[in-house]
Parts: C-alpha cells; structure tokens; sequence
C-alpha cells in the first residue's frame, strides 16, 4: 500500500509535528504500507492561492503543469493521510488552497450531469487533526462541520469512501492527554491494513 502524508502545520516544535513523526514511525512499522511519501506544504513553500486570467484558467487546472508533481503523488497513493490543525472550525488556508488545486475537475471528478464521477476510487484517507477546543466543540457547536466539509463535500465527491477521523481536542491543555493521542495514532497506524 502506497501511503502519502500531507502536513500542514507551520512548525516543526509543536505537536502536530508529533503526530507527523508518529504517524510515520507507525507507517514504517505496518507489514502492509510498502512505500511512504511526506509532503510538508510549508516546508515546501506551496502556494494555496488560485490564481486565474486569460492564459490559466480554472478549467485547465486538471493539467497544470506546476501541480504535476503534487497530481503524481496523489495517483500514486493508495491511502492519503493528512495532518492538520482545526483553526476557525476548518482545516488551514494552506491546506485549503492545496485541495482548491489538486482536487480539480478531470483529475478528481468528472461532471457528468446531476452526480459527478469521482476519480480518485479506491483510495482511502485518514485526517488527523487537532484543536485548542475540546473535541464536543466540534461536534456540538459547530454540528461536525469539519467532518461534513472533508468527508462528504470533498472525499465522497470525489470517489474516496474509506475516510476515517482522528480530531483531538484540548490539545493546548496540560489535562490533553497529548501522550495518549499520540500513542493511540502510532499504534492504529502500525495495524491499518487498507
């Protein structure tokens, strides 16, 4: 199973970053992950704005030839994990403008009248996220709207229908838990088998 890693976090001294290096120690350890690729959108200084006028147009995006790479790793991947923070009930602006691109109409979905087709069947996705807030913030307030925008605006949408959540709360506190979060992602992903 090929796996890409997308993080999305401006600072490798923090705890999402400690949930990267675990998610990958996991990933490295798991008989049924044959390959591993990391993208670190900061590190890679991608640029989340779109940008349209007469010679880039939002239709051409599919074939874009400066997202080529980012195409390549995503139909490579058989199983697409991203690590984020939860800021304003959403996942980053970055990672925001990375999905805008990449998830783009005749590369992730193709219309086809009421119903678009998704093209990126098969896979499977893991986001691990984190915030400030306890977790029932989320679920409560917010009527699980991060999971509702990744799950079923984007993933389903495009064909991913094995989309599976890890949305730590109170992440900021010293009653966090944070040791436990962090063991409980590296242990699930030392076993995932699809």
């Amino acid at each position: 199973m090929n796996t890409l890693i997308i993080y999305t976090y401006p600072n490798h001294q923090s705890l999402n970053y400690a949930f990267l290096q675990k998610v990958i120690k996991g990933c490295q350890e798991n008989p049924a992950i044959t390959e591993i690729q990391v993208l670190d959108l900061y590190e890679e200084q991608f640029d989340p704005r779109l940008i349209f006028h007469e010679q880039k147009r939002r239709r051409d995006m599919y074939r874009d030839p400066q997202l080529e790479k980012y195409r390549a790793q995503l139909t490579w991947a058989d199983k697409i994990i991203f690590i984020y923070p939860i800021w304003w009930g959403r996942p980053p602006a970055m990672l925001l403008g990375y999905i805008d691109q990449l998830f783009a109409a005749n590369f992730a979905y193709r219309d086809k009248g009421l119903l678009p087709e998704g093209l990126l069947k098969g896979k499977s996705v893991v986001c691990v996220s984190t915030m400030k807030a306890p977790t029932s913030y989320s679920l409560l307030w917010l009527q699980n709207a991060h999971k509702i925008l990744m799950k079923r605006a984007l993933f389903n949408f495009v064909g991913i229908k094995r989309v599976k959540f890890f949305e730590f709360g109170n992440m900021e506190s010293k009653k966090g838990r944070q040791q436990k979060k962090l063991e409980k992602v590296y242990r699930y992903f030392q076993k995932v088998d699809y």
